[in-house]
């Protein structure tokens, strides 16, 4: 059984409500008090110490690795931690402490290489396994995470039948099949857009410009690679155009000038 026992009132209320949430069964006491029967380890805040059993020290930033520390050693076993990520616009990702899933997320792109880096740290020897679909925005968290060891897996198969009820589930679901599957060690991800990802971002500018007008492929191109956003260039293509027009304007206004001085 796990046993809470800290002054540190941060941490027992992370933990507390932490280990509640994951359905598991301890109990709660003051430090210096007897421990109960049954007691295998003890969750601290990070300057108490226990001497009698197994001890987890809480840091009251990252309360739920203490709940995942304490968990493994309940199982008798640990693991390497491992996150499995399903790369899209907002990446499935998984975390693997062992065979055991301790956390899962689904957010924007731009949050995940953060919420992937906060899951790792600390931990001995960690893997990324990344998804080798969704190229560019793949690229991206590989991009990203140049200091971790991280895998390409190919994902083929990797999601699963979703039954009623389960919708919205299959990133995540695919990300912990990934975290599964061995890979190839890569640093970076280098591509090269395909005609038909260049025609996707040119047609979804088109989608939100205001004269339907699409972007040109220079630019779809700097989207793909990440360089603007689709609003950007949006901005880019309407600030050439505008340029453009003046430019014309200039010209035809010098053309008057130049025809009325040949009159006279």
């Amino acid at each position: 059984m796990i046993v809470v026992a800290t002054e540190d009132f941060e941490v027992y209320h992370d933990v507390v409500n932490g280990l509640r949430d994951r359905g598991v069964t301890f109990t709660t006491i003051r430090p210096g008090e007897s421990f109960p029967e049954g007691t295998e380890v003890v969750i601290t805040g990070p300057d108490e110490t226990v001497e009698e059993y197994r001890q987890v020290r809480a840091d009251p930033d990252h309360p739920r690795r203490a709940i995942e520390a304490a968990l493994a050693s309940l199982r008798g076993r640990g693991g390497r931690t491992i996150v499995g990520v399903d790369p899209g616009t907002r990446p499935g990702i998984a975390v693997l402490v062992g065979d055991t899933v301790t956390a899962a997320f689904q957010e924007p792109l731009e949050d995940a290489p953060e919420t992937i880096r906060e899951e790792i740290d600390g931990a001995v020897d960690p893997l990324v396994r990344v998804g080798d679909g969704a190229r560019i925005q793949g690229a991206k968290i590989v991009e990203a995470l140049e200091d971790v060891t991280v895998e390409l897996v190919d994902e083929t198969g990797t999601t699963p039948y979703l039954g009623t009820g389960a919708r919205g589930m299959g990133d995540v679901l695919a990300a912990v099949n990934i975290a599964r599957i061995e890979g190839e060690v890569v640093s970076s991800r280098d591509f090269e857009p395909t005609a038909g990802e260049l025609e996707v971002i040119k047609s979804r500018s088109r989608e939100r410009s205001e004269g339907n007008r699409a972007i040109d492929e220079r630019l779809a191109r700097r989207v793909a690679e990440g360089d603007l956003t689709i609003d950007e260039a949006l901005e880019e293509h309407r600030e050439r155009g505008r340029t453009a027009e003046e430019s014309e304007s200039a010209a035809d206004r010098a053309s008057d000038s130049n025809a009325g001085s040949d009159e006279e």
